[in-house]
């Protein structure tokens, strides 16, 4: 926090700042409701007690001065008052999303507390105030603006805004969250309702990297991305952005900017609607995935026959990532393995059904890579000791995607990083 408030205050642009729970904070709640809808109160309390704890001594080191800190352990033991209040009534998934909102109510609180004692001038303005979702869990940018601009308007002589990300209204208007892309996604909504001229996401690593630094260990940033390269990157693995934060953002043509709270001076990565360059640009990959081959020389050519493959899939709510098809059977990859037997279930009248778990998809990303001169050699020639059991290409210019076992995901992306940038 205390290098956050040396990032926001570097000049006297008007920002709105939009923070994420303390490390740790948001899983040990959702342990806190785990306990409690299993009805192991005695467990959720003992938590409850650790974590407020761990807040106690944290206000020691955020704050200064006694009269800062006793306000905000005034905060802190209203909070988890709140939390001990609902281990001694009947649990139900609506206090559930109570819980799970204190993360990021606590942090912005003491973080304005931290900026009140430094004397610098803001507003607190509160996400559940304007971040709403809609029946189906979606956020709507015209509705979020509409909310948004009048708490602006009533702090016009303020040019710092402090928000929660995460948290927000649904339909009922009881409290929710985003679940996807959490802060992130709500600095991007907010981005965008807004008409800010630019969203900062602030990791701890300097912007998207060409291949996975956990894995690999040579990698450098990119410096520049199209909203679609970035969406693709995202959607198949690359876990410095979620594939949700894009769309906000691009829809108001919002340029994305990913930097690293510890290297404030690293440039970074901007995300545009240009893509900057042609050709491979960065390597990501997704795991947990799961491959199912509907085998049907009978069947595949008739009319109608993929359509109803695909409804199994739409009953159950269960996206693909990638499908192949050849004169006799269909391949498709899922991420979810929630209806998977029951899917299978549907699926066996058409033919044979063959499912293969611990796969993990690799995707090739760069600005029209589909047409660039010898990418597909350079890259099939890195990748003949690996087994690979699907390919899509030409679905998009930006992309080319492969299935393989997960067992051999860092063997492939040690030889793409090769193969493709010469990094060793």
């Amino acid at each position: 926090m205390h290098q956050v408030a040396q990032l926001i205050t570097r000049d006297n642009e008007p920002k709105i700042v939009v923070l994420s729970a303390l490390s740790g904070t948001t899983n040990t709640l959702v342990s806190i409701g785990d306990a409690l809808a299993k009805g192991d109160k005695e467990k959720a309390k003992q938590i409850i007690d650790q974590l407020e704890g761990h807040y106690h001594a944290f206000i020691l080191s955020l704050l200064l001065k006694d009269a800062t800190r006793d306000k905000a352990n005034k905060i802190i033991s209203e909070h988890f008052e709140f939390l001990n209040i609902i281990t001694r009534i009947s649990f139900n998934e609506a206090l559930n999303k109570d819980i799970l909102a204190q993360g990021e109510l606590m942090s912005t609180k003491l973080f304005s507390l931290y900026l009140e004692e430094q004397g610098i001038k803001h507003a607190l303005i509160p996400a559940l105030e304007f971040m709403s979702i809609d029946a189906n869990d979606e956020p709507q940018v015209p509705v979020i603006r509409q909310k948004l601009m009048p708490v602006l308007d009533a702090n016009k002589e303020v040019g710092l805004f402090i928000t929660q990300g995460y948290i927000c209204r649904n339909s009922k208007g009881e409290v929710d969250n985003l679940k996807r892309g959490g802060s992130d996604y709500t600095a991007s909504l907010v981005a965008a309702a807004a008409n800010c001229t630019v969203c900062e996401i602030w990791t701890d690593i300097d912007g998207m990297h060409n291949n996975d630094p956990r894995v690999v260990e040579k990698t450098v940033p990119v410096e520049q991305l199209s909203f679609e390269e970035a969406a693709e990157l995202a959607y198949f693995g690359a876990k410095i952005l979620h594939p949700t934060c894009i769309w906000p953002a691009q829809l108001e043509k919002v340029p994305v900017k990913l930097l690293n709270t510890m290297q404030p001076e690293a440039a970074g990565t901007v995300i545009t609607q240009e893509a900057g360059s042609v050709g491979v640009k960065a390597i990501a990959a997704k795991d947990g995935i799961i491959a199912i081959n509907i085998k049907s020389s009978r069947m595949l050519l008739a009319y109608g026959f993929l359509r109803k493959i695909f409804e199994v899939f739409e009953k159950y709510r269960t996206p693909i990532d990638m499908i192949t098809t050849s004169e006799v059977a269909v391949s498709v990859t899922i991420d979810n393995d929630q209806f998977l037997a029951t899917i299978i279930k549907e699926l066996e009248p058409f033919g044979t059904v063959e499912v293969d778990k611990e796969q993990s998809i690799v995707s090739i990303v760069g600005n029209d890579i589909a047409q660039t001169q010898d990418i597909l050699s350079k890259l099939f020639d890195a990748l003949k000791p690996v087994p690979v059991r699907m390919v899509s290409y030409g679905g998009s210019k930006h992309n080319v995607s492969l299935l393989i076992p997960s067992g051999e995901k860092q063997h492939t992306l040690k030889l793409l990083n090769k193969g493709l940038f010469g990094l060793n």
